[in-house]
């Protein structure tokens, strides 16, 4: 199979949402995605965009995105976020990921980031033995931890 890794374009947004839909479903959390084909294209192609995307494309669409942006560590400097690599189920198995991770730690090198990040379920046996493969090392004794638009929303209102 003859796959384009590239830049996703603006024009990309319906087919990098569907992804995104795509893996959400294998999640089991598909009612949770709220971003937009608008919000994708404003967030991510506009003046100061919030994110970049890589896409794995062959000769009529999107076969897999990897979504990037930049954060901050404040022992190690500039580090870069792997928020989703996502690979269509059909073309999976055909070194997809591998090109679109290839891709991604290019970019970080490029860039001069001292480290990528990216969290994985842990009941994701595929990902994390396909990360470990390629030197990842995945920490097990940290937890993610987050606000939501409503608990920032309640903390806000207890300040």
């Amino acid at each position: 199979m003859d796959f384009l890794i590239r830049e996703a374009r603006k024009s990309d947004a319906k087919q990098i949402l569907d992804l995104i839909k795509e893996l959400a479903d294998f999640e089991n959390e598909l009612h949770k995605v709220e971003v937009t084909v608008k919000d994708l294209q404003k967030d991510g192609f506009d003046k100061d965009p919030a994110f970049k995307c890589f896409v794995a494309e062959n000769k009529t669409s999107i076969a897999g995105i990897a979504i990037v942006f930049n954060r901050y560590s404040t022992w190690k400097g500039k580090i870069l976020h792997l928020e989703d690599l996502v690979v269509r189920e059909k073309y999976r198995g055909h070194g997809l990921g591998t090109l679109l991770l290839d891709e991604v730690v290019k970019y970080a090198k490029q860039h001069n980031m001292k480290r990528i990040n990216w969290e994985v379920l842990d009941w994701n046996e595929p990902a994390i033995t396909f990360y470990e493969k390629k030197g990842a090392k995945v920490l097990r004794d940290w937890d993610v931890v987050q606000l939501n638009e409503q608990g920032i929303n309640d903390y806000l209102a207890k300040i």
